[in-house]
This record gives structure tokens, sequence and C-alpha cells, in this order.
């Protein structure tokens, strides 16, 4: 590992029972990447960014956030400062005003009185509206979550991330329940922040475009593996083709 990697793995593996979500696999990831993982359901994308983000630990192998495993990161401060996850759910909490699920971005840092007391009277405002500008929402801080669209709830849960500050974006099929307008301008965000804060983003998609468009490298995935590790520029339409179709024919067999 170099001091440029933000994420080192090696020889990670992961199994459920029978099931080898994650075969033996060893990759680099410098600081700043922006990088697409791809590939067809059940690939094991899901399975690699939680073990990224430390949810999950490998069976075998080791994976290393800016140089120390993820295994020995036990505070949830220092945790929560190298990597922070998105999910395509969003994880907001719809009854709450929106300035709420943004503050959720600093309970890592705030003790358990003032993580109270800031529901009551919400603390540091300033940052929370700081992430709203920056996503296009800071006319919405009092409103209800739940009420807003699907877009814009995924916005609140951008800025949650910005506020929470991590080193690492992992984001998780962050799009997959958007309508293609909405994805391309969620991704779009997404990357631009990641890009003008030098931070490093993993995004799980379902849409090949969107990987190609917006991100500088591809991972595709299959069958818990490293299938391609491409330049975006340089995939072709045959790299694709391969990907998805041998797993159909893989089914079909079975």
């Amino acid at each position: 590992m170099t001091a440029s990697d933000a994420i080192t793995i090696e020889q990670a593996a992961k199994r459920y029972g029978g099931l080898q979500a994650i075969a033996p696999m060893s990759l680099r990831i410098k600081k700043g990447e922006v990088v697409a993982l791809i590939g067809p359901s059940g690939a094991g994308k899901s399975t690699l960014l939680n073990m990224l983000a430390a949810i999950e630990l490998p069976d075998t192998g080791t994976i290393l956030l800016d140089e120390k495993t993820t295994s020995l990161y036990r505070n949830p401060k220092d945790l929560a400062k190298k990597a922070g996850i998105i999910r395509q759910q969003f994880d907001l909490v719809g009854p709450l005003p929106v300035i709420h699920n943004v503050l959720a971005g600093k309970l890592a840092d705030w003790g358990f009185w003032k993580s109270l007391w800031s529901f009551i009277f919400p603390q540091e405002k300033q940052a929370a509206m700081k992430a709203l500008e920056r996503v296009g929402l800071s006319d919405k801080i009092y409103d209800r979550t739940a009420r807003l669209s699907g877009g814009e709830q995924q916005r609140v849960a951008l800025a949650r991330l910005l506020v929470q500050n991590p080193e690492v974006i992992l984001a998780d099929e962050p799009v997959s329940s958007l309508d293609p307008a909405r994805a391309k301008d969620i991704i779009q965000i997404l990357v631009s922040l990641a890009k003008s804060e030098n931070k490093t983003l993993v995004a799980s998609l379902h849409s090949l475009d969107l990987a190609k468009m917006h991100f500088d490298r591809v991972i595709a995935l299959r069958d818990g593996q490293i299938f391609f590790d491409r330049k975006s520029d340089t995939i072709t339409t045959e790299d694709l083709t391969q990907l998805y179709q041998l797993t159909e024919q893989k089914q079909n067999a079975t």
C-alpha cells in the first residue's frame, strides 16, 4: 500500500453459508478516485461496499482504509471520518424535519446529551444550512422529510454525508429508485461534490450510461470476482455484453 491509496483490498473474501459472495479479491483505489462498480444483481457489489464501510468484515484477507485495517476501527467517530455510505433507501426518518436528518451526520462527533438536545434545539445549524445549499435544498430546511420527492430525499441524504465529511464516500445503488432524469442529477451532484472536496468515491450502479459518463474508472463484478477493471472511456460494448450474457447463460444452464 502507498500513501496515495485510500482503499487497499488484499485477498479479501466473504461467504454466507454456502454462498461465496466475494471470492478472494485484491484491489487498490487511490485517494480522490471516482470509481463505479457495475455488474449483474448478486455480483457482490453491496457486500463489497458493506465491507469497505466496516459494516461487515471479510472472512479472510484484509481491507484497509487509509493504511488501517477496517477491523481496527472500533471508535464510531474515527470510522465516520474515514467512510460514509449512502443507499437507495435514503435511510432518513420521514416524520422529522430535513434539518434533523442532515444533522444526523454529526451524531458520531456529538456525545449522547448533545445529540439528544439537538432533537429539541438543532445544533450547528450553519453546517446543515451550508450542506443543503450545496445540494440545492436550502429552502427545505424545516420541511417534513417525508413530504419531499424521492430526488429531494436523496439530496437530503447527500447533505447528511457532507455534514459527516468522510474521506471515502460509498454509494450503494443511490439512484436505482429514481427516474432517469433525477438519477442523472443526483449522480452529477455526487461526483461533483467528491471531486471538489477531493473525496474518494465508490458507487455501485445499474446504469451503464451513468457509470461511463461520470466516472473515471469502472470495476465490473461477476460472481463475487473482478470481471474487468478499466478506465471508463476504454470499455466496449463487447465488454458489457460478455459481463451480462455470461451470467444469463449460466442461469439458463442451471
